[in-house]
């Protein structure tokens, strides 16, 4: 027997044990055919059940993330319940060591293929454990079970989400409760922990799966949520704006209409087509307002009813995009980059009155370093975290967090995570305000270039499908870092795995030129991309803010160009 056969053998006892254990009529058959069409000779069918059997979804950025399908390299009901059993003795395992009582776990899910009923088979697990579990009533925003797992005062919550990711894709994310979590995401050594826990769970038959004793929630979660958020905007202020609302077919467009309307925004349009939640995801190619073409519909709303501003979420509400008019734009509207959201909310947060003291404005290390230039001019603490709200919402004295990914955390007493739709009422604030003075959110940034430079940032992001691609270019970049970035000698090459600046190890390159003109490198934590994050300064001379931000986009498609030839293969 060659060492292949050897191997499919391997594989095929596997998958056979797998389908014995699945709990899942459609996986368990589409693992059967699988295996059939193995047995009979077909290589692609061989190299499908390598794939998912080549490991085990493990907790990343976001928790578990992946496509759905069979196998431990898939999220399916076996893999989401082996993460439950993990979680469960987790908690119970905390709970002694505490001298606590019972864990308590709060469980939420967004309108994908399968979420209801992940989230019901973690509340069974959880029930078999002895931990009490509630489940939120309906598929909600990924927000408003970050805000319970505080309000109900639990040990945990988990959200079952994708959040942008394509169709295909779910996910499972955990929050932490207790002191010192207080309702954030997990983060090491808790990670490892949950993952060992997991990996020390045997055959699903032994593990105990009630058919009930749980509780569903009504909505009186989403009630108090709802009667936080619209707190985040300071009572009496202007509310005359017409604003376009998009939720991507996802599930915030009722409670991000109704956070705007409670607030005192009559004039919300909710663009029909993308209203309500779909897990095909039809007007779009990716759900991620980031994408290309993703916001078409939302802007052309716009442009129809000559609306002031367009907000969008992704399908799980945690992010929040803005576009605004622009008249030298194609179409007449732009959409603002995540950090130019992250410094007009960074400037606005402390221009409306005293912030307790010892208040800190936070971003994440691939963020535009204006906002600690911002918070420098407010008297104020700066912190930079690696990326991802695991980290910034763990700030001590944290008022106002982003990362350029269109994530904004501006109520940290509210939810500790990022949060689409307080930043939705913020926003909606910040351009009320503005457009009460004469003035737009352009003109507000141009303000900030008259203070402190233009800072103008830009992504190179490339989608693969290899991922060892990914890692040939981090090797590539290692070895062979660019000397020049932009025609500026590259003064600093930082290896980011080995932890700087008080940080923890990461993945990623960080190359800064004479010019001040950084670019960071990493691949992404919940989707199969390399990111390279660019930034330019740019000072401003008087009130030539036009032709310095003519010179600053210049040097970002030079950087651009740069990063590009450097990455290699991967990005051409």
């Amino acid at each position: 027997m060659t060492t292949n056969k050897r191997l499919t053998g391997r594989l095929i006892e596997q998958a056979e044990d797998w389908v014995s254990q699945d709990p899942d009529p459609q996986t368990a058959a589409e693992l059967r055919d699988l295996l059939g069409a193995v047995r009979a000779g077909d290589e692609a069918a061989a190299a499908d059940l390598a794939d998912r059997f080549a490991g085990t979804l493990q907790f990343g950025t976001a928790g578990l993330r992946g496509a759905l399908g069979a196998g431990p390299n898939r999220m399916n009901r076996v893999v989401v319940i082996r993460a439950a059993a993990g979680l469960a003795a987790y908690l119970e395992n905390r709970s002694r060591s505490r001298g606590e009582g019972d864990a308590a776990v709060v469980i939420g899910f967004d309108a994908r293929r399968n979420s209801d009923v992940f989230a019901h088979d973690t509340a069974s697990v959880m029930a078999g454990a002895g931990i009490s579990a509630m489940v939120l009533p309906r598929p909600l925003p990924t927000p408003v079970l970050a805000f319970a797992v505080r309000h109900l005062g639990c040990d945990a919550g988990v959200m079952v989400t994708a959040s942008h990711n394509p169709p295909r894709d779910n996910g499972y994310k955990v929050y932490l409760g207790g002191p010192g979590e207080e309702g954030a995401q997990i983060v090491p050594p808790a990670d490892a922990e949950i993952a060992s826990h997991i990996a020390r769970v045997g055959r699903l038959d032994l593990v105990s799966r009630p058919d009930d004793g749980w509780t569903t929630l009504g909505d009186e979660v989403r009630e108090a949520y709802l009667e936080r958020v619209v707190q985040v905007a300071a009572p009496g202020g202007p509310r005359d704006l017409s604003i376009i609302v998009t939720p991507l077919h996802g599930v915030g467009g009722d409670t991000v209409a109704e956070a705007l309307r409670r607030t005192g925004f009559d004039d919300v349009y909710l663009v029909p087509e993308q209203a309500r939640p779909d897990p095909a995801f039809p007007t779009v190619a990716f759900p991620n307002p980031e994408e290309p073409g993703a916001m078409d519909l939302a802007l052309a709303a716009a442009r129809d009813r000559g609306a002031d501003i367009v907000i969008a979420n992704d399908p799980d509400a945690d992010r929040c995009a803005v576009a605004v008019p622009d008249p030298s734009a194609d179409g007449g509207w732009r959409m603002l980059r995540g950090d130019e959201v992250g410094a007009l909310l960074g400037e606005h947060i402390p221009s409306r009155g005293t912030l307790p003291e010892g208040a800190v404005l936070a971003n994440s290390i691939v963020s535009s370093r204006l906002l600690a230039r911002i918070a420098e001019a407010h008297g104020l603490k700066h912190a930079e975290t690696l990326t991802g709200f695991k980290w910034i919402s763990r700030v001590p004295g944290l008022v106002f967090g982003y990362e350029e990914a269109l994530g904004y955390c501006v109520d940290p007493a509210t939810v500790r995570d990022k949060d689409g739709i307080s930043a939705a009422v913020l926003v909606a604030e910040l351009a009320a305000s503005l457009k009460a003075q004469g003035r737009s959110m352009l003109d507000a940034l141009d303000d900030l270039a008259r203070a402190h430079g233009v800072y103008a940032t830009d992504q190179l992001s490339v989608r693969v499908q290899d991922l060892s691609l990914i890692g040939a270019a981090m090797t590539r970049l290692r070895e062979r870092p660019p000397s020049e970035l932009a025609g500026s000698p590259v003064t600093e090459v930082v290896d980011l795995s080995a932890g700087t600046d008080g940080l923890p190890p990461t993945d990623g390159l960080r190359y800064l030129s004479q010019h001040g003109d950084r670019v960071i490198v990493r691949p992404s934590g919940t989707e199969p991309k390399l990111k390279c994050y660019l930034e330019v300064i740019v000072p401003v001379e008087g009130d030539a803010v036009g032709s310095a931000r003519t010179k600053a986009a210049q040097r970002i498609a030079s950087l651009r160009a740069d990063v590009a030839a450097a990455a290699g293969p991967l990005t051409s």
